[in-house]
């Protein structure tokens, strides 16, 4: 169990970095975009033919990130210019994507088991450092050993990544573009009449966006071994449930705060999975099923709650109010109940 933990918060770090774009072009925009189940897909794909094909594993994933960048970018277009539906707009490019995908890749599917990827290079470094040892030996002193892995060199990295990505948003949403974008999801009337350019706000937003969310797939697809055509379906809800749930375990006040807690909600999504499925009731088939049951959990529950600290305020307030001769008198501007005895 603690192994399978130990791997889902690791896919949880490399999946975060897909949430962050979703937080992006949903929460930050304003834009229900729907390309992702495609563009992580293309860079998945885009990764996994330029490695196959021998170029360096660095050079491909930052390939992933611009073919990324561009799909968003036609999603804006779509959306801003030929005046379509935002969500038509992402379901045209997601459905477009499909094919794409496949002249690129080729194939269905692309193996990267006996390939040189940047998850094999860590690997390959973690390993040669002597890392594995210290590790183990760490592990043995506080009675871990054989419980979690020695290999954290993977966990690490990708956490980093993570980060950097993280504050490199929260600096950019703080600069006169970042809260112009902001400005516009938030209301786009207003920052429309003092002049800013609404529709180059969103194409670069849903750019960004999706180059975040290519570049989580092909950090996936490396990590994984393998690029198949399929590997993005359903990765909207995934990103959605990783930024609600992040939202509502450790809140949203600042973006600081916001991008930290997606951050935290993909790692908690991994682990509510990997623990679900190890129910014996369920398998691997279920996992669409596990994840719309977790983010409707999640939706139904900070309401609930939510009502719940209502009901206890204003029954808190009732319990506070001082009664006198038969009056009920409330402080302020509250208006003033009196119960009157038929004396």
């Amino acid at each position: 169990m603690p192994g399978a933990i130990f791997s889902s918060v690791e896919a949880g770090v490399i999946y975060a970095i897909m949430a962050l774009g979703v937080y992006l072009s949903f929460r930050v925009l304003d834009f229900p975009d729907l390309t992702v189940d495609g563009s992580f897909v293309t860079g998945a794909g885009v990764a996994a033919i330029m490695i196959v094909n021998g170029h360096h594993p660095l050079i491909s994933t930052f390939a992933a990130l611009a073919a990324g960048f561009l799909a968003g970018i036609m999603t804006g277009l779509l959306h801003t210019k030929g005046k379509i539906n935002p969500l038509l707009s992402g379901i045209l490019m997601m459905i477009a994507l499909y094919s794409i995908n496949l002249r690129i890749m080729g194939k269905p599917n692309i193996p990267l088991f006996t390939e040189e990827t940047l998850i094999a290079q860590i690997k390959s470094t973690w390993s040669s450092a002597g890392m594995d040892e210290m590790m183990g030996n760490l592990l043995s002193a506080v009675g871990l050993k054989g419980t979690l892995p020695t290999g954290w060199g993977i966990l690490l990295s990708m956490l980093v990544v993570s980060l950097v990505i993280k504050f490199l948003m929260d600096a950019f949403l703080k600069t006169e573009v970042g809260l112009a974008l902001r400005a516009t999801g938030d209301n786009e009337q207003m920052i429309a009449s003092f002049s800013a350019n609404t529709g180059m706000m969103k194409i670069l937003g849903l750019g960004i966006s999706n180059a975040l969310v290519a570049l989580s797939g092909a950090l996936v697809a490396q990590y994984n071994g393998f690029s198949d055509i399929g590997m993005g379906i359903g990765m909207i809800v995934i990103g959605l449930a990783s930024v609600i749930i992040g939202e509502a375990v450790f809140g949203a006040k600042n973006i600081v705060r916001a991008t930290f807690a997606v951050i935290g909600g993909a790692i908690l999504y991994r682990i509510v999975v990997t623990l679900a499925l190890q129910v014996k009731i369920l398998d691997t088939g279920d996992m669409k099923l596990i994840t719309a049951v977790i983010v409707i959990f999640a939706l139904i529950m900070p309401k609930i709650v939510d009502g719940q600290k209502t009901k206890n305020r204003k029954r808190k307030r009732l319990q506070e109010l001082p009664i006198h001769n038969g009056e009920v008198i409330q402080k302020g501007s509250e208006q003033v109940a009196t119960a009157k005895s038929d004396l």
